[in-house]
């Protein structure tokens, strides 16, 4: 199964922008018609109606500011045409006549899409998980030229996705996930230009192949892991008989060399305490009687001292 998608929460692209210029302007506006209205002394009755007049102008031109973010731009419209971007900052605008229809974030936006049991071009089903990072380039075109411009990215991603599992093997995917990045980004980038948007990566989180198949790519894997490691083996044993034909080479032009070696073998089998040792004959004649007496007697001598040691420890 696949892990689900969250995308992150999308800031507002229809709001009022309404700001504290909003309620200053309508302080100051009824403040002064009102200060004017008992300036010029008029009757109470007359004088209400002019306060209300200040406060209803107060409230229409109180419309008229509006505030846009760093990130955000205002698309425009009078009377249902199209006038303008505003932002960032304060912009005015003529209330009624004036509409803010959009605000667009021209910040890095993501985006996550999947493609679930998707045949690869060797018909293997995998399910796919990835994040697309985009950006808004062109505010009038994205907001004039698409219904919902966040919708048709993230279906554009998805289709994307879906050609280029087709495009590709499986094993192609499982080791290459930067070229198919790439060209995933190269596709998305190419159907977003048109509508002023620019595509700044694409990344593949995670990619989940069937069971079976996946417990037949880790016997394969491991398969592969014994036959390098018998191959290494094989490799290290030629090359000990190398150094045993070497070494063989040289003990047939020794006889003295092959002497000292057959010596030492007899002393390290006979270090240990109660080790008993065939020696053949033929190899007893090459070394002769007295070397075989002295060996012998230098093993009783090692027993005997390790068994004194022995019961030294003991008391």
């Amino acid at each position: 199964m696949t892990e689900d998608t969250h995308d992150p929460p999308r800031p507002s692209i229809h709001k009022h922008g309404f700001s504290v210029m909003s309620l200053l302007v309508l302080g100051l506006v009824s403040g002064a018609v009102a200060a004017a209205a008992l300036a010029m002394g008029l009757a109470r009755e007359l004088l209400a109606v002019v306060a209300g007049g200040g406060l209803a102008l107060g409230i229409y031109l109180g419309m008229s500011p509006r505030v846009a973010s760093q990130w955000e731009r205002a698309v425009v419209l009078r009377l249902g045409k199209f006038i303008g971007l505003r932002g960032p900052g304060l912009f005015w605008i003529v209330p009624l006549l004036d509409r803010v229809v959009i605000w667009v974030d021209m910040r890095v936006r993501t985006t996550g899409f999947a493609a679930e049991r998707t045949l690869t071009r060797d018909t293997v089903p995998v399910n796919v998980d990835a994040v697309l990072f985009w950006q808004v380039a062109d505010a009038e075109r994205a907001a004039l030229g698409l219904e919902d411009y966040e919708e048709a990215v993230a279906w554009a991603a998805q289709t994307a996705l879906r050609e280029i599992i087709g495009k590709t093997d499986l094993a192609e995917m499982l080791a290459g996930r930067d070229v198919l990045d790439a060209s995933m980004q190269r596709l998305i980038d190419e159907r977003a230009r048109n509508w002023g948007i620019t595509v700044t990566s694409v990344e593949i989180r995670d990619v989940v192949i069937p069971q079976a198949l996946e417990d037949a790519m880790s016997r394969r894997a491991q398969a592969e892991r014994e036959k390098q490691a018998r191959v290494i083996l094989g490799d290290a044993e030629v090359e000990i008989s190398k150094k045993f034909s070497d070494a063989a080479a040289v003990y047939r032009d020794d006889p003295i060399a092959l002497q000292l070696r057959s010596l030492n073998l007899l002393y390290e089998g006979m270090k240990e305490r109660g080790t008993l040792m065939i020696v053949p004959s033929s190899m007893a004649d090459s070394m002769g009687s007295s070397s075989y007496a002295g060996l012998a007697a230098y093993a009783q001598q090692h027993m005997q001292g390790n068994g004194k040691g022995a019961n030294g420890g003991s008391h």
